[in-house]
C-alpha cells in the first residue's frame, strides 16, 4: 500500500509473527521487500530489511559479539589429534521476546 508523504519507493507492509501471533505494520522499502518475497525459502522466523533483522515486528537488538572456531579432523582415517581450525567473529542479536541469532560480522 502506497504511503501518502513518502517517495514512491516506500510502501506500508503488515504482517502477523506465526510464533507470538503480533501483528506488526511498518514501512519499507519496495527493493527490500522484494528481494524477500523473491526468496526461494522463506525464513519464518526473521525478517530482514536491509541491514535489520526483525522477530516479533520489531527490530532485532545487538546482545553482543562472538568469536566462534569452526573445526574439523585433519583426516577420516582413525581418530584425529589434530584439526583445521577458523576462527569466525559473529554478532548476537536478541528480540524482546528472547529469541536470538547469531550473525556472522
Amino acid at each position: 500500500m502506497d504511503v501518502p508523504g513518502q517517495p514512491a519507493d516506500v510502501v506500508l507492509v503488515s504482517y502477523t509473527c506465526h510464533r507470538c501471533g503480533t501483528f506488526s505494520e511498518h514501512r519499507a522499502q519496495v527493493a527490500d521487500l522484494s528481494m524477500i518475497l523473491a526468496r526461494p525459502e522463506q525464513a519464518r522466523d526473521v525478517l530482514i530489511f536491509g541491514s535489520h533483522y526483525m522477530h516479533c515486528g520489531e527490530p532485532m537488538a545487538k546482545a553482543g559479539s562472538e568469536l566462534r572456531k569452526l573445526s574439523v579432523p585433519l583426516s577420516t582415517e582413525g581418530a584425529a589429534k589434530d584439526s583445521l581450525g577458523v576462527y569466525l567473529s559473529t554478532r548476537v542479536l536478541k528480540c524482546d521476546c528472547g529469541f536470538q541469532i547469531e550473525l556472522p560480522e
